[in-house]
């Protein structure tokens, strides 16, 4: 006796979701930009020196990826900024297959030309940055609480580790940009040795005049950046970065950096904005990014092996928002 097997067609609406996902990918250039935006978010003139092309060309091919669902633009004031999505759902079909098309690109190396052009807009970025804090190192302060008060996000970031600090025998902190010093004898009064980092010499030198004025006597100033600390070997129980991913090259990578510097079971807590569209920041404040996502953290630290732990948010009379992050090292992790 013959069976009669029948084959139940695809569906045709799946299928048209699905092609243009493969067309947009199914060029090596594309391919190229995907991967470097697997942690950065690059603009049209920055991603058209990347790839020494025209702009027209650049904005065509990102034109045809934003369509297809592989890239998202982000606004920051007047520019526009592209980044892949935040939001990939895991039972939607053309999300798994954008997803599937980011994993196997990112099996494939970056070559080195495009390692040393990404460096060197970062060094740009960090350039514009310094420059501004050089500028205006004297009204940080001033400027700084254009956009919030130290108090408003330092008190619940004081609050959570002094929480954890209970049952956490915390002995090496890190503070990444601690500007002025402020969080300095919050971190002081927890850990036997503390750190505080920062590329600007002259937040250094008021944040040594704070360590002075507070007899803070087990903190170690050091300018530099994270790669500073990598190269050293250091490791730390406790990494903080408090309004500092919105001021530097790659946030990204900051967030990369702290879980490489962190013992197995250390914490990792963030304090920055929300995204907002106040681009008057840039200018006034030194920013380089008008705040983040949470997803976009989130993202951002799981990318590093990291867990999420607490999140607070708070709103401030301005229209700003910041976001108070928690982030775990597993105890497994070296």
């Amino acid at each position: 006796m013959n069976t009669l097997v029948t084959h139940t067609p695809a569906d045709s609406s799946s299928v048209d979701t699905l092609a243009p996902i493969y067309k947009a990918s199914g060029d090596p250039l594309r391919l190229e930009i995907l991967r470097v935006l697997r942690r950065d978010t690059f603009g049209v003139l920055e991603l058209s020196q990347l790839f020494d092309m025209r702009q027209s060309g650049m904005s065509h091919h990102l034109k045809v990826m934003h369509k297809a669902g592989l890239l998202e633009p982000q606004r920051e004031g007047n520019a526009i900024f592209y980044r892949r999505p935040l939001h990939l759902e895991s039972n939607k079909l053309a999300d798994q297959t954008v997803r599937q098309v980011f994993e196997m690109v990112d099996q494939i190396a970056l070559p080195k030309h495009l390692q040393q052009r990404i460096e060197a807009i970062r060094t740009q970025r960090a350039s514009q940055s310094q420059a501004f804090f050089a500028r205006h190192a004297e009204q940080f302060r001033e400027q700084q609480e254009l956009i919030a008060a130290f108090d408003l996000y330092a008190e619940p970031v004081a609050a959570l580790i002094r929480q954890r600090a209970v049952r956490q025998q915390w002995e090496t902190a890190l503070e990444i940009g601690p500007g002025e010093g402020g969080f300095l004898p919050v971190l002081a009064e927890l850990c036997p040795q503390v750190v505080a980092l920062d590329n600007s010499r002259d937040m250094l030198a008021k944040a040594t005049r704070t360590c002075i004025e507070e007899k803070l006597n087990n903190v170690d100033l050091i300018e530099g950046v994270t790669d500073t600390l990598l190269a050293r070997g250091d490791a730390f129980d406790l990494v903080v970065a408090n309004m500092v991913l919105h001021h530097v090259p790659s946030p990204a990578d900051i967030l990369l950096d702290a879980a490489a510097l962190m013992n197995g079971g250390g914490c990792l807590v963030v304090s920055d904005l929300c995204s907002h569209d106040q681009d008057w920041a840039k200018e006034n404040c030194g920013d380089l990014w008008l705040g983040f996502e949470p997803e976009e953290i989130t993202a951002w630290a799981n990318d590093a092996g990291l867990t999420a732990g607490e999140s607070l948010f708070i709103g401030l009379r301005n229209g700003f928002q910041v976001q108070v992050r928690e982030f775990w090292k597993s105890s497994g992790h070296p």
